[in-house]
């Protein structure tokens, strides 16, 4: 399960992307998410621990979208019986 800022980022990339037909740099989800270049790179680097982008830190502008939605997770519930 992703933390607020994790899910935030990760919506803000699936959006601009799915607007702008790219990816937004490092210093355009510091402006639109009020986070340092640090904060930033940090949280692009679990999501791309948990596959939701492709990115490495080397290329900090440079990234691929996986998945621009927050995975549904499954809860362990037992099943009523019958």
């Amino acid at each position: 399960m992703l933390s607020d800022i994790e899910r935030k980022v990760l919506r803000v990339i699936g959006n601009y992307s799915a607007g702008r037909k790219r990816t937004p740099t490092v210093d355009e989800l510091c402006i639109k998410t009020g986070r340092t270049r640090g904060g930033i790179m940090t949280v692009l680097e679990v999501l791309a621990k948990e596959e939701y982008n492709e990115w490495k830190r080397s290329e900090p502008d440079t990234m691929t979208v996986l998945e621009g939605w927050e995975r549904k997770e499954l809860h362990n519930r037992t099943r009523p019986k019958k």
